[in-house]
């Protein structure tokens, strides 16, 4: 199969502590599943660490892998958010941010100190996590007669589609979830399926 349909995330937030030469390099780990949640999370480690000097991370988003961003928040250019990004590629990590605040200890690490210090606490973070592996889904929503029901039902039944959203009424409509190697076969039995219309949404 040319497409893989999985990907490995972490199952919940985590931290850990990594300290070097004074300076203290507390590390966050969160699972994400859109842009937007980054800046939600940085304000609430801003708000947590007052005295903190600097909020350094990186993130990976989508099932394969191309959005990320890094951002070395001040310290010299590459010793922060590409070590934290170098971390999850090499874990193979997507749909996770990770932000290392640190407080300054009073002695320079030099640039190998510093991209060894990002890495250390990224990889100590990724330890602690539970890994968990997800498949790629397309969602989908059905949209049918009522006489149909039955019909609809057998197919999400045997196709084993998990339900995301119904409402029955004279004109009916389901959101299911259809692992990306099956929607080939889903489509096609749903073709056969006069009058039901079938449209793709978004994938998870």
């Amino acid at each position: 199969m040319l497409f893989d349909d999985t990907y490995k995330t972490i199952a919940a937030p985590v931290e850990a502590l990594f300290k070097d030469k004074g300076s203290k390099f507390l590390s966050y780990a969160y699972p994400l599943s859109q842009e937007s949640e980054v800046k939600e999370q940085l304000l609430k480690l801003r708000a947590a660490h007052p005295k903190a000097v600097h909020f350094c991370y990186a993130y990976r988003l989508t099932p394969d892998r191309n959005i990320f961003r890094v951002n070395d928040d001040g310290e010299p250019s590459g010793t922060a958010g590409r070590p934290i990004l170098n971390t999850l590629l090499s874990a193979d990590l997507t749909n996770i941010l990770v932000v290392v605040v640190r407080y300054f200890g009073g002695t320079l690490l030099g640039v190998p100190g510093l991209i060894h210090a990002y890495k250390t606490a990224t990889a100590e973070a990724i330890q602690l996590a539970e890994i968990v592996e997800k498949s790629v889904n397309d969602i989908y929503e059905i949209k049918f007669d009522y006489i149909m029901m039955n019909d609809i039902m057998r197919l999400i039944k045997e196709e084993q589609l998990p339900v995301l959203r119904q409402e029955f009424d004279n004109d009916c409509m389901i959101m299911v979830e259809v692992r990306k190697s099956q929607v080939n076969k889903v489509l096609q039995r749903m073709e056969k399926q006069e009058g039901a219309e079938l449209k793709y949404l978004y994938t998870v």
